[in-house]
């Protein structure tokens, strides 16, 4: 039962139904191949399409246009397998394995010798998804060592032994393979599994058979969508600009009619249109709108076969998105808008302007912008745009004048941010009627700035002329007063009725008050009704031969270098103006010596050089020196020649001023130093004199020996209203807070013998009393009350011993022994004794009024109880009394 395949060596016969089902071809060909070895030639028999183009899967082979297959290198096989893919002229793709095995070399130089097969089938393919019933038997396989033995098959692998498993089995007896079951071929292209043969004995008696089962594709799958299918697109965009592209895929095999992809439009025709192979979307019409449809929805359908009736199809929906582009210009609700304005008023807001654009709102082809494009050239108004209205705000910020423009016709623009595009319109205008209400108006300049010319120095009371105001309403000044109310230099008085405008002052251009010849002042005018006007007068002056030249340095150093004449620049000025200046004429006075001479005179100076030579000193040189005009008068140039030292610059410098120079630091030290000790040698001898102790006799009027009586719990006396403040000597009152310093070392000027010093701080209360003894003043403390020094002060003054009451009493008693023991008995005390009125209720002392007249002997025991500190202050007091007595 063996059957011979007769297969020549350098042709492939394919074996073809009128319906040009392909199937695989096997041929055999020597195992070494050289390059360009023709393999066979590719036709399709039994099609009614020709063949156009061949293309192999293999690179080492290669298809010529006439459909031989050759190699392109030199190789060597066993088998090999590959396909050529042919395209008939009606742009169909069909695909044919070509499956190569080596065959006998001893036949190889025998180009058609047949030769016997080991093993059969061919490959061969199943169709995918085939219909029941199942199973179906397929080919048959078989071993040329069957022949010799009684042999039974097995099969494994792909779609046997592994998944998809058992949807191939065989008959083990007489091979025949069959297919249990449909197979996708989008899951399974393809099945590669492998035949063995045995004996009885289970010897395998021949080498295994690799069988490949190709699955033919079926179009049993739609084509889908991939990908976005949103696409945006400016309106108004010139016609085929490129939206967008759609694109779609088919599982089945692909370069098949049954991917073969037809898109097509099935909405929108008029505004959109599509590649029916590649699915770019393009615009067909450069009207799109986004104002009349924001969003397009096209549905597309995509159609397997090439479009054809019988291929399969789905659709979707793209969405075309039109985004916005200025192509609307801002429109205005009215064809005319009036509004009215009260004059004289700037800066307020006169009406809204409402406009409608139909371009995407809140962006810059919405947004408006405002312009008065007529009606403004005084610049009276101006426009701005409401961010959330998008409406025109006309505003007026100059004041309008009922009496001149009663009624003001404006023209408004409205216009976008960004220029309009994809139309011809134009910016839109609109008229508006802005009336202006009449109000009752201060008087008015006319001119509102007056200009006058007037000469310098004109004389007093001259009228240089009259600045009037008018009423707006009746156009009279009947009743209008002015008066001045600027005037830098006082020069110019107003007459109030009048208005005539008099020199007050000397008018002088060259006053720093003026400015580029130009004075100004300005003037109110008053009517009836107090209201006001304001207006400016600016005065021109002109100039006057006023000013003689003047020579800037008289004063000058001329530096004298071996027997050379020198000379020196001599400038001067004159603050008239031409003709009245520049050119200076200079001449030599008439009362000089002869021994200077001038040259290279220039508008406004002059080189004064020695006419002889000339010795160190000081010359007077007298130089006349006159305008343009003649106006001049004779001045003295004080010139001093020196000898040179050195040169800085060019220019020679004299020894004495660089000697005066060096002198520098060193010579001002020297003179601080100087006078601060003549200070000091004058304190001192202050301060000498100052100390001398000059006796005094002590004078007692009252007789009473200057006794100290207790009074440490006296109420305050009649003459003492107010609470008074201690003040030490060494201590001053800064801010309402007491400031220490060394008592001892100030003395404190007061009027010899004066006393009850009153000092105020706070609600405290102490009394002190001046005495003077030699030339040292001293306070005795009186009474202290309430809190003097407030809160924590007195603590601080307690730990000062400038402040101890106690020192200060020692050092008054210790001055005034030593006095009392220089003295005769007869003296008389300098620390008389004041009289006092009543010192008020309450005190458990009573009154102190009785120090001023000593009634009867007190008694002076209490002394002895006073302390160690009051025992020479005892001894005092006793002794002064019985002194006294």
């Amino acid at each position: 039962n063996e059957t011979e395949y007769h297969i020549a060596a350098c042709r492939v016969l394919f074996q073809s139904a009128a319906s040009c089902e392909l199937r695989p071809v096997l041929a055999q060909v020597p195992k070494r191949l050289p390059a360009g070895y023709v393999i066979a030639e590719v036709t399709l028999k039994g099609c009614a399409a020709k063949p156009v183009a061949f293309t192999s899967s293999d690179p080492d082979f290669t298809v010529n246009t006439d459909g031989t297959i050759i190699t392109v290198r030199g190789l060597e096989i066993t088998t090999k397998q590959f396909s050529v893919l042919v395209q008939d002229e009606n742009r169909s793709d069909w695909k044919v394995d070509i499956i190569l095995s080596c065959k006998d070399e001893k036949s190889s130089s025998v180009a058609h010798k047949r030769t016997k097969r080991r093993w059969r089938p061919l490959p061969f393919s199943i169709i995918e998804n085939d219909s029941p019933p199942f199973p179906k038997e397929l080919e048959m396989i078989s071993s040329d060592s069957s022949v010799n033995y009684t042999v039974y098959y097995q099969i494994s692998g792909q779609g046997v032994t592994t998944d998809p498993k058992e949807l191939f089995i065989l008959n083990k007896n007489t091979g025949m393979l069959s297919v249990t079951r449909a197979v996708d071929r989008e899951q399974y292209p393809q099945f590669n599994f492998i035949a063995r043969v045995f004996d009885v004995s289970g010897r395998e008696t021949d080498a295994f058979l690799p069988i490949t089962v190709n699955v033919e594709d079926k179009n049993d799958n739609a084509p889908e969508f991939i990908g976005s299918r949103f696409f945006t697109v400016e309106e108004r965009c010139r016609a085929g600009t490129v939206i967008g592209q759609v694109n779609a895929t088919d599982k089945d095999q692909a370069k098949t009619p049954h991917t073969l992809i037809k898109f097509t439009l099935h909405n929108a025709t008029d505004m959109f249109s599509i590649d029916p192979f590649t699915g770019v979307i393009t615009a067909k019409t450069n009207t799109l709108d986004r104002e009349a449809q924001e969003k397009v929805y096209v549905e597309i359908e995509i159609r397997d076969m090439g479009g054809a009736s019988s291929g399969l199809f789905s659709r979707g929906t793209v969405v075309i998105t039109l985004t916005d582009v200025n192509d609307n210009p801002p429109t205005f609700k009215e064809k005319l808008y009036k509004a009215k304005v009260q004059e004289n008023q700037e800066n307020v807001l006169v009406t809204r302007i409402p406009v409608e654009d139909k371009d995407l709102v809140n962006t810059s082809n919405w947004k408006a912008l405002f312009e008065v494009t007529k009606g403004n050239e005084s610049g009276n108004f101006r426009m701005e745009t409401d961010p959330k209205t998008n409406e025109g705000l006309l505003y007026v910020i100059k004041g309008l004048d009922f009496e001149k423009t009663p009624l003001v016709k404006l023209e408004i623009t409205a216009r976008n941010e960004v220029p309009l595009v994809g139309t011809d319109t134009k910016w839109l205008s609109v008229p508006l009627e802005l009336s202006v209400g009449d109000e009752d108006e201060g008087p008015e300049f006319n001119p509102a700035i007056l200009y006058l010319k007037v000469k310098e120095n004109v004389a007093n009371g001259t009228i240089i002329g009259t600045y009037k105001a008018l009423d707006p309403e009746n156009k009279n000044s009947n009743g209008i007063k002015y008066y001045k109310m600027t005037d830098p230099g006082n020069w110019i008085t107003v007459v109030e009725n009048t208005g005539e405008l008099k020199t007050a002052n000397t008018i002088d251009r060259e006053s720093p008050l003026v400015h580029k010849d130009m004075y100004n002042i300005t003037i109110r005018a008053v009517d009836e009704s107090k209201k006001t006007g304001k207006g400016m007068v600016i005065i021109q002056i002109e100039d006057v031969n006023d000013n003689m030249p003047v020579i800037l340095d008289p004063d000058l150093i001329m530096c004298s270098k071996d027997d050379m004449l020198s000379s020196v620049l001599v400038e001067a000025v004159d603050l008239d103006q031409r003709p009245y200046s520049t050119p200076f004429i200079f001449e030599l006075g008439a009362d000089h010596d002869g021994k200077w001479k001038m040259k290279d005179a220039t508008e406004s100076s002059v080189v004064l050089e020695q006419a002889v030579a000339l010795p160190t000193g000081l010359y007077s040189v007298p130089l006349l020196v006159k305008d343009l005009q003649g106006f001049g008068k004779e001045q003295t140039v004080n010139v001093r020649v020196c000898t040179c030292e050195r040169e800085e610059n060019g220019v020679g410098i004299c020894g004495a001023r660089s000697a005066s120079s060096s002198l520098g630091s060193l010579g001002i030290l020297a003179l601080v130093l100087s006078g601060l000790l003549l200070l000091l040698l004058s304190l001192l001898l202050i301060f000498i004199c100052s100390t001398k102790r000059d006796k005094l006799y002590i004078s007692d009027d009252t007789g009473t020996g200057g006794m100290l009586l207790k009074s440490n719990t006296e109420a305050p006396g009649e003459e003492v209203k107010d609470g008074a403040l201690l003040m030490i000597p060494g201590t001053e009152v800064v801010d309402g807070s007491l400031q220490s310093g060394l008592m001892e070392s100030k003395n404190v000027t007061s009027a010899s013998g004066r006393y009850g010093q009153q000092f105020f701080q706070g609600g405290g209360v102490y009394n002190t009393t001046t005495q003077e003894f030699g030339t040292e003043k001293f306070y005795s403390s009186g009474r202290y009350d309430n809190n003097l020094y407030g809160n924590n002060t007195l603590q601080k003054l307690s730990n000062r011993s400038a402040l101890d009451t106690w020192k200060t009493n020692g050092r008054y008693l210790d001055r005034k022994l030593a006095y009392f023991g220089d003295k005769e008995e007869g003296r008389y005390a300098d620390d008389l004794l004041k009289t006092y009125g009543h010192e008020g209720m309450g005190s458990p002392a009573g009154s102190v009024g009785c120090c001023s007249n000593l009634g009867e002997q007190e008694s002076v025991d209490f002394l002895n109880t006073l302390g160690p500190k009051f025992k020479p202050l005892a001894d005092v007091c006793y002794t002064t009394n019985r002194t006294g007595n």
